[in-house]
Formats: C-alpha cells, structure tokens, sequence
C-alpha cells in the first residue's frame, strides 16, 4: 500500500495533505496506533464506450455512490476492489483501465448500523481505480449493502449522489480526471 500511496501524483491540495497522512499510516504496522480509520479501496467503472458510469444506491448512506471496502490487511488493493465491484453489481468481467490509482483521500464516516450493529464513526483512507465493464451485463443488488444498481450518463457524475461533499470534492475532481484524459474513449 506505502508505495502505491507514494507514486501518486496529488492533483489538488487536498491529496497532497491527505496523502502525507496515508503515508504515515501505511508506514506504521496498525498494531502500534491507536487509529479509528481504516485503509479503503473504491472504484469508479465505466462503460465501454466512456460515456456511463455505474453506481450503486447504498443503503447506510441513503445515496447513489462508487462501489469499494475495506482492504483488511489485504495487500492487494485492485484485487479487493474487483472482489467488491463483484459483489455489490454483479458484474464479472471488470477490467481496469490502468494499473495506477486515480485518487485518493481521507473520508469521514458518520456512526451507522451496519447488519443489525453500531458501528462508530470513523475514518476512511481511500485509494481508487478506474474499471470498465460491458454496460449490456446483467446487475444485482447486493440487499446486505444496497438496494440499487443502475448506469448513469457520464455527465451526471456529479450530481446523481445524496451526498453534496462528495459531488463537489470527490466526484467532480474524478469526472474531471475522467474528461481530461479519457477524451478520445
């Protein structure tokens, strides 16, 4: 995780403070800190022709938003991602787009009930990828995790979500990596 962290590029501030911080964390072994956080992995997928995304309506949240989880002490960030994706649409044939992450962040987690337990606030570490997949596959929900699964055109990255912080910080700075270097996709 330490490396695939430090050969991130930040594009804004944000990353660049958050990405200080993640490097930090991914150094120490979790078993000497006290930290209520935990290191993440979340995927934007689009389709073929770049032109949808796919979201999915999580039930904690009450929102349309990316799919992702936790990593558990995987060292495999892409594998967890694809093992996620999987689960929470659907899909099988997820391909990544590049090797590299596209971004990355601290998230805040309010408290929530999650299968029938409370579960404190916290904080997210979060790398992620950009995937695609054929929009033609057929989705499920995931009614554990959430209770929607849909395609959204690509223009609508920044608004289909609940969540304002999100549309105006995450999603917006990834539709903008998105446009920016997927113009001829």
């Amino acid at each position: 995780m330490y490396d695939i962290i430090r050969n991130y590029i930040p594009v804004n501030e944000q990353e660049i403070r958050d990405k200080a911080i993640m490097l930090q964390l991914a150094r120490e072994p979790r078993i000497n800190r006290e930290d209520p956080g935990h290191f993440t992995v979340s995927g934007i997928v689009l389709n073929h022709q770049r032109d949808q995304f796919l979201f999915v309506y999580h039930n904690i949240y009450d929102s349309w938003s990316w799919m992702g989880g936790h990593l558990d002490g995987n060292p495999d960030p892409k594998e967890v991602i694809l093992k996620e994706i999987r689960e929470e649409s659907g899909l099988q044939k997820v391909e990544f787009i590049s090797d590299d992450i596209i971004s990355l962040e601290i998230l805040t987690v309010a408290g929530h009930i999650k299968r029938g337990r409370y579960v404190s606030g916290h904080l997210h570490y979060n790398i992620t990828y950009l995937l695609e997949a054929d929009s033609d596959e057929p989705l499920k929900i995931k009614p554990d995790e959430n209770s929607g699964v849909k395609w959204f055109p690509l223009e609508m990255m920044t608004s289909v979500s609940n969540e304002k912080w999100f549309n105006e910080h995450i999603y917006n700075k990834l539709y903008d990596f998105i446009k920016k270097n997927l113009k001829d996709g």
